[in-house]
């Protein structure tokens, strides 16, 4: 934890004013330091007040994405222990996959305001605006097999889906594999990228984009997409969204794949794809069937009106009454 880090965690535990000599004795710092870093934090967002000889109190938080806030709270042990947060970037998967060849460690996050240059999956671009979402990325340098990505790709889903329920009281459900969806619209967008030999994973970037405080969207996309703002009604604040997130990611990555199973069980009982008819292309044929069952490497296995089942372990799938299709 850094000075500032320090210093509002020091003004947060007080109700009333916290003296400056007194922040400088508990840290070991000057008060010249205090006061530099105290107005650090302000040029940051954060609303400190001073009175002479009472001290500074935190006022009011600023829901800006800082390494500070994030930092404060967050209850994972190797998530997030590096982080590097921009105003503005043209892609968080892109620079952590810049960093990971760099060598930046397991577990590094990388956060933006803003992204120009945002990534979806089948190479769509992802509207990612100032200050209303999270976009993130988490660096994963993993012993599993490439085999094993795509439970990955499916863990990553269900991190979120809990912790949206959890933090907002959304319904949050899953189109596979991993899209979250509440009611027939999108909220957030998962894209796992990685680099592999055929018997390791050399790292996995897991950029999730979450549309947390958007009031509208362009045309093309309103009947598509959503926000937490608009299914809950209320503000979101983002980073304890993104702390939860973080903190049931790494849960599930620590639970597989010993309780691959019961992973399994939940990511199915949380998917709208199945038991519905659904659409995807095979040998460049427009098939469609049922949604009967996701297998344990992560394939949805859908049955055709002819009997046959297909494994389809990528590519597009269309699902009755979910994005207006």
């Amino acid at each position: 934890m850094n000075t500032k880090e320090e210093i509002i965690r020091i003004l947060e535990q007080n109700s009333e004013y916290v003296s400056g000599e007194k922040i400088s004795e508990f840290l070991h710092i000057t008060r010249t330091a205090v006061w530099k870093n105290i107005n650090a934090l302000r040029n940051s967002g954060y609303s400190i007040e001073s009175v002479t000889n009472r001290g500074y109190k935190l006022i009011a938080r600023p829901d800006k994405i800082t390494p500070e806030e994030i930092a404060l709270g967050l209850k994972t042990k190797l998530l997030a222990k590096r982080i590097d947060c921009y105003d503005r970037i043209d892609s968080t998967n892109e620079e952590a996959k810049r960093k990971a060849l760099a060598g930046a460690p397991d577990g590094s996050l990388f956060v933006a305001e803003e992204q120009t240059g945002g990534k979806g999956r089948l190479g769509r671009s992802w509207t990612s605006p100032a200050g209303q979402g999270l976009w993130f990325t988490v660096l994963l340098r993993s012993s599993l097999l490439p085999s094993q990505a795509a439970n990955i790709t499916l863990l990553a889903g269900l991190a979120v889906c809990r912790a949206i329920q959890r933090n907002t009281g959304c319904a949050a459900m899953i189109k596979w594999p991993n899209d979250i969806v509440i009611g027939s619209k999108k909220v957030c967008g998962i894209l796992t990228e990685m680099a592999a030999e055929m018997d390791r994973i050399e790292y996995m970037a897991v950029g999730i984009g979450v549309n947390v405080n958007n009031e509208n969207f362009p045309e093309e996309l309103s009947v598509k997409a959503t926000s937490l703002r608009l299914e809950s009604g209320s503000f979101i604040r983002r980073v304890p969204l993104l702390q939860e997130i973080l903190f049931e990611l790494e849960t599930v990555l620590k639970d597989f794949p010993l309780h691959t199973e019961s992973l399994l069980r939940e990511y199915k009982s949380r998917c709208v794809s199945l038991n519905r008819r659904v659409g995807f292309i095979r040998e460049n044929r427009k098939m469609v069937g049922v949604a009967e069952d996701i297998s344990p490497s992560g394939e949805l296995i859908v049955r055709c009106d002819d009997g046959t089942k297909f494994p389809i372990s990528s590519g597009e799938v269309t699902v009755q009454g979910i994005y207006g299709e």
